[in-house]
């Protein structure tokens, strides 16, 4: 006998490899060819002739290029995939009106209207498919009950039966359950929750479905609560019996109309810092982020975001930029583009939040946030880039350590700091970066000039430095560290030939210097092999 339903009927469409289909589409890759899609750390798609040489998503770059040296990368980009998805979702949303957006790619669709008014859910699946087969790409779609096993239904294009979700998701691994994850900070939260589930045995997701709600919660928390309904074939959300919370909605009339992308997300960056401050004040979250605006020529566009578990205010940021450089760059197909004159970010179905409450160490300072206040103005004045901060990441030069981001913007590293990096400078990380690369020159006991051998060793002990303002006594040096990455980019005849090997140098109290040599043909222009240039000053 098929078991009750817990969760209502959820359909999902999904495009395969979506990221690489987005970077086709702007022409980073070639159809056809051993191509992925790379973050920084892994890769984050791939297509399917990559699939075909073992490629796989979470590979490191290096590992790739050891299978299939002919693989091309691009880099990950979700705006470029949104702007690139939004034909897809208006496709969608001519046969079904509950859409929302879950990640570029992958749409969940509110099935039971549709199934009424056309019969039954396969003539909504074939009918979606034929909607976005005509919007130019080819997608998988699936039904079942709850968020989860739509989503593998998806991916197995299968129609899974009423109650019978917990018998189809029973045998598939407990990782699977990263597929439902929305956010980051859900993904890293499942994550280690699936690192616990291991290690006690509960391997599947039929495992974790036999475990009793009242077990779950003491011992695994709200987010697993969460993780045993959807195994379960249940949605993020339990049902209420309660009257939802009202909808909250921000807007702001844009003057003058914001023709740029950067105009515009700077003012949908105050309008999501309002709508997290409201949710915060009210101890809520949304299970829906809602983006509408208006444009100058009476064009109304809307766009709904499925939400799970609370956003930081950041994120909803991100969520909004990407959807607005769709609209603005008039690849949403809804012609003619026009610059914006109304905004507005509505949080729909709200529910309690499981944990409201402050910081580990009491509120935002009063100092913070002045100085919070002081950078966005300083970006209204100045632009979107006029303010930056850095970011600490994983690389091997202190150039590659740091990446600038705009106030506001995401934080996050790209590229995990803690990795082993060979090759990495050790600590203490120069103090200054000059802007350009200035040329020096190594000098022996005997003034002939040093070099970089082959076998990646000095071709003799330095003693001077010459090519500073004075020429300068070397008292101390350590290294060379010898770089072997992006080795099948390495264009002899390129303006700025790769780092083959740095070099710290001690001038006593004259100062420290990090240097660096290329790794180009001798003579080429921008540096060749053995000429040495200044990458760090030691303060």
């Amino acid at each position: 006998m098929a078991a009750e339903p817990v969760g209502r009927r959820i359909a999902v469409l999904w495009v395969p490899d979506w990221p690489v289909v987005a970077a086709i589409a702007d022409g980073l890759l070639t159809a056809g060819d051993v191509s992925a899609v790379h973050d920084g750390r892994c890769l984050t798609a791939v297509s399917a002739a990559a699939r075909r040489q073992g490629l796989r998503v979470g590979m490191t770059g290096r590992s790739a290029r050891s299978l299939c040296p002919q693989v091309v990368f691009a880099p990950a980009d979700p705006g470029r995939d949104l702007r690139a998805f939004d034909p897809i979702v208006q496709a969608a949303q001519g046969v079904v009106s509950e859409v929302a957006l879950l990640r570029p790619g992958l749409l969940q669709l509110g099935i039971a209207g549709a199934a009424r008014y056309q019969g039954s859910e396969h003539a909504v699946i074939d009918s979606l498919i034929g909607a976005v087969a005509e919007a130019g790409s080819e997608a998988q779609a699936g039904v079942a009950d709850g968020l989860l096993a739509a989503i593998l239904a998806a991916r197995g294009h299968a129609l899974v039966p009423a109650g019978e979700s917990p018998t189809f998701l029973a045998p598939h691994p407990s990782r699977t359950l990263l597929l439902a994850a929305g956010t980051r900070a859900m993904r890293a939260q499942y994550e280690d929750l699936i690192g616990l589930w291991r290690r006690l045995g509960l391997a599947t997701l039929g495992d974790v479905a036999r475990l009793r709600p009242a077990h779950v919660g003491p011992r695994f928390g709200d987010v697993g609560l969460q993780a045993h309904r959807l195994a379960r074939g249940g949605d993020v959300q339990e049902a209420r019996p309660y009257r939802p919370e009202p909808d909250l909605a921000v807007h702001v009339e844009l003057e003058p109309p914001a023709a740029r992308i950067d105009a515009a997300a700077f003012a949908a960056r105050r309008l999501a810092e309002d709508l997290h401050r409201q949710l915060q004040r009210r101890g809520m979250v949304c299970a829906y982020l809602r983006v509408n605006a208006r444009a100058q020529n009476g064009v109304t566009l809307s766009r709904s975001w499925r939400i799970d578990g609370a956003l930081t205010a950041n994120e909803l940021t991100d969520r909004v930029r990407w959807q607005l450089e769709g609209w603005l760059a008039g690849r949403s197909g809804l012609a003619p583009s026009a610059p914006l004159v109304f905004l507005e970010l509505g949080a729909e179905d709200l529910s309690p939040a499981a944990i409201a409450t402050d910081g580990l160490w009491g509120r935002v300072g009063r100092g913070q946030a002045q100085a919070h206040r002081a950078a966005l103005r300083m970006q209204s004045l100045l632009g979107p880039e006029g303010v930056l901060t850095p970011v600490a990441e994983g690389g091997r030069s202190p150039r590659d350590r740091i990446r600038m981001v705009a106030w506001g913007d995401d934080p996050t590293a790209d590229r995990e700091p803690a990795a082993p990096w060979p090759g990495q400078i050790p600590p203490p990380l120069p103090a200054r970066l000059p802007a350009g690369r200035h040329p020096v020159t190594l000098l022996d006991a005997r003034g002939h000039s040093v070099h970089l051998s082959d076998r990646g060793m000095l071709t003799a002990d330095p003693a001077t430095l010459a090519g500073v303002p004075e020429a300068r006594r070397i008292t101390g040096w350590a290294g060379p560290w010898p770089l072997h990455e992006r080795w099948w980019e390495d264009d002899p005849a390129g303006p700025a030939p790769p780092v083959r090997a740095h070099l710290q140098v001690l001038c006593g109290d004259q100062g420290a210097f990090l240097l660096a040599v290329g790794g180009g043909q001798a003579g080429a222009a921008g540096g060749g092999a053995g000429e040495w240039w200044i990458e760090g000053i030691y303060d």
